[in-house]
């Protein structure tokens, strides 16, 4: 099984999976934390996480029969704000850390337009691409062990990957929720192979590296996050501006600032994202960067334009609805006044959602241009 192993994880290599490691398929140890999460209704209304719960308990539900969970992670480009940061600051070593970081650099101080999580920002949908990376594997690794069983998973299966990834060695479970890798960061997708065969385990990892630090959490806009690793969903802007498809609480929108799909607050500041590697495969290269930044571009676009541009890209699971109801909302608190022409227009939108949103962008400008001293308008700085 070692020579299997050897072979797995230089195919992980050349398949774009620099992060490798394989923990035995067992009972999670995160479930119980699930649960209660739920039960504490900070799923918000991603209602399929209750509903298939017990899923999650054991890889078996996924694979029949599985016995390891082969852990990947495929890197993609850190946020600008985070290589920014990077460059203006020396990284302090995060065991030793003691106070918040957040307010040592502005946040996005050379973007004036929308914000989105940067790893939407490539030419692909990862789900796409991974899935394909994942099924080549499968077809070399069934080659090379006649009659095994495998699966991929990236994202949407039953399984706690996170929790597989820090016991097959792949890092630790930071305050933020997100998996951190000493040379890696956060910055990187977590897919899966289940196979019914036995190999070899790495070691957990058993060591956090976060020390003292709460940057992640002192610079969230929303206060999504009730401690140290616990996230209400609810009120993430990531959960937000992507999985929510109503119309936002009021009381969080001017929170949100100009971020509309995603958000990377909580990554840009952590110190181990300022001192990543920061390798990644050409799929995941930013591009059309202007469009995506732009509140305009979004809150003209048509129905048609949107399948023809956005149909294989993230932001197809938000549907054009949510990412003008999301640009809307970053226009009410950039006060963009050279935007009124379509924000009026949406008053009119045939979608309800968007239709009150755009009113109540429209009264955000009307009283912060009639009062400007009265409004704070700090959303691109930290907190």
């Amino acid at each position: 099984m070692k020579q299997l192993r050897d072979q797995l994880e230089a195919l992980a290599a050349v398949s774009g999976f620099p992060l490798f490691g394989i923990a035995t398929a067992r009972n999670s140890d995160a479930f119980g934390h699930l649960r209660s999460w739920i039960e504490q209704g900070y799923h918000g209304t991603m209602h399929y996480l209750a509903d298939r719960l017990d899923a999650y308990q054991h890889p078996s539900s996924v694979l029949e029969g599985c016995r390891s969970v082969v852990m990947l992670g495929m890197p993609y480009a850190s946020h600008p704000d985070t290589r920014k940061r990077k460059c203006l600051l020396q990284p302090p070593n995060p065991e030793q850390v003691s106070a918040p970081i957040s307010s040592a650099v502005p946040l996005d101080a050379d973007f004036s337009d929308a914000r989105i999580g940067n790893y939407a920002m490539g030419e692909v949908d990862y789900h796409d691409f991974i899935r394909h990376q994942l099924n080549t594997m499968i077809e070399e690794l069934s080659g090379a062990a006649a009659g095994s069983r495998w699966r991929g998973v990236v994202d949407t299966a039953p399984l706690l990957e996170r929790d597989y990834a820090r016991l097959a060695g792949l890092g630790w479970i930071g305050k933020n929720t997100l998996l951190l890798n000493r040379e890696w960061g956060s910055y990187f997708f977590l897919a899966a192979l289940l196979t019914d065969l036995e190999l070899p385990p790495d070691e957990p990892t058993a060591t956090d590296h976060c020390g003292s630090c709460t940057a992640c959490l002192d610079v969230c806009p929303t206060d999504a996050f009730v401690e140290p690793h616990v996230l209400n969903a609810s009120r993430c802007i990531s959960y937000l501006t992507i999985e929510y498809r109503g119309s936002i609480d009021p009381s969080l929108r001017q929170s949100m600032g100009n971020w509309i799909f995603g958000c990377d607050l909580c990554q840009i500041v952590c110190p181990w994202n300022r001192k990543r590697i920061e390798e990644y495969l050409p799929e995941f290269e930013p591009v059309a960067a202007d469009e995506k930044n732009s509140l305009r571009h979004w809150l003209s676009l048509d129905d048609e334009t949107f399948r023809k541009h956005y149909r294989k890209t993230p932001f197809w699971r938000t549907k054009l609805r949510g990412m003008q109801r999301n640009a809307l909302i970053a226009a009410g608190n950039m006060v963009r006044t050279d935007l009124l022409d379509l924000i009026d227009l949406h008053t009119n939108n045939e979608d309800p959602v968007v239709s009150e949103t755009a009113i109540w962008a429209r009264q955000q400008i009307s009283e912060r241009s009639a009062a400007p001293g009265k409004f704070s308008n700090d959303y691109n700085s930290d907190r």
